[in-house]
C-alpha cells in the first residue's frame, strides 16, 4: 500500500490519522506542495483529477480523501470502524459528508483568507464570516457531544477523523476561537491518540503567507 500526498495537507493527514489506527502497513509518498509531481504523466494516470491524496492498494487507485477513508475501513477495520448494518455506518457517514459541505469549506475560507494570505492582502470581513460558520459549527458538534462521547458513538470513528483533522489547524491559525466545553474535552481526548499527534498536530508552518501551494 503507498499513500500519496504531502503531510502540510490536511485531506492527507486524515488518511495518514486512519492508517495508523487502523495498523496497516503503508509507504508514504510526499508529493505536492513543494514536492510537485501532480503534472506528471504517471500520476495523472492514478489521479485525473491531478489532487493528494491518493492511495494505491494493490493494482487499485482510490482518489478523495473521503472515499479513501471509506475503502480503508470497509476492508481493514473491524466492526467498530465498519459495522455491518448499514444504518450503524450512517451514524458516521453523515458527518463526513456535513464537515466536507458545510465545515470543512468555512475553515478552508478562514484559512486561505487569513493564514496563508499576506497581512496586507487579507480580506477580514470575508474571514470573519467564514469564522462564525466555523463557531456555530462547533456548537453543532457540542449538541452531538452531550448524547455521544465521540461524535457518532461511544468509539471513535470516521467521524471523529474527518472533523478532528479540522479542529487543531482550526485554533492553531492565530485567529481568536475558543473550544466549547464538551468540544474542548473531545479534543483533548483526541490528542492523546498517536496518529492525532504524529500527522494532525504538526508544524504547518512552512504555508504561512503562501498562495502558490
Amino acid at each position: 500500500m503507498r499513500l500519496f500526498g504531502r503531510t502540510t495537507s490536511f485531506n492527507v493527514q486524515k488518511i495518514l490519522w486512519l492508517l495508523e489506527e487502523l495498523d496497516v502497513d503503508y509507504e508514504h509518498i510526499e508529493l505536492g506542495g513543494r514536492f510537485g509531481g501532480l503534472d506528471t504523466a504517471d500520476f495523472v494516470r492514478l489521479n485525473p483529477m491531478k489532487k493528494v491524496p491518493v492511495l494505491i492498494d494493490g493494482d487499485k487507485s482510490i482518489w478523495e480523501s473521503h472515499t479513501i477513508l471509506r475503502y480503508l475501513v470497509a476492508s481493514y477495520g473491524n466492526s467498530t470502524w465498519y459495522s455491518n448494518c448499514p444504518y450503524e455506518r450512517s451514524l458516521y457517514e453523515r458527518w463526513l459528508d456535513w464537515s466536507q459541505t458545510i465545515f470543512q469549506p468555512a475553515f478552508m475560507g478562514t484559512f486561505w483568507g487569513y493564514y496563508r494570505k499576506p497581512e496586507s492582502m487579507r480580506d477580514m470581513e470575508a474571514v470573519n464570516k467564514d469564522l462564525e460558520t466555523c463557531i456555530n459549527c462547533l456548537q453543532v458538534v457540542e449538541k452531538q457531544l452531550y448524547q455521544t462521547e465521540y461524535l457518532a458513538s461511544k468509539s471513535i470513528s470516521l467521524a471523529d477523523i474527518v472533523v478532528g483533522a479540522v479542529i487543531y489547524r482550526l485554533i492553531s491559525q492565530g485567529l481568536t476561537i475558543e473550544l466549547p466545553e464538551k468540544v474542548d474535552s473531545w479534543y483533548k481526548a483526541l490528542n492523546t491518540r498517536p496518529g492525532y499527534k504524529k500527522w494532525v498536530m504538526s508544524d504547518f508552518t512552512e504555508l504561512k503567507a503562501r498562495e502558490d501551494f
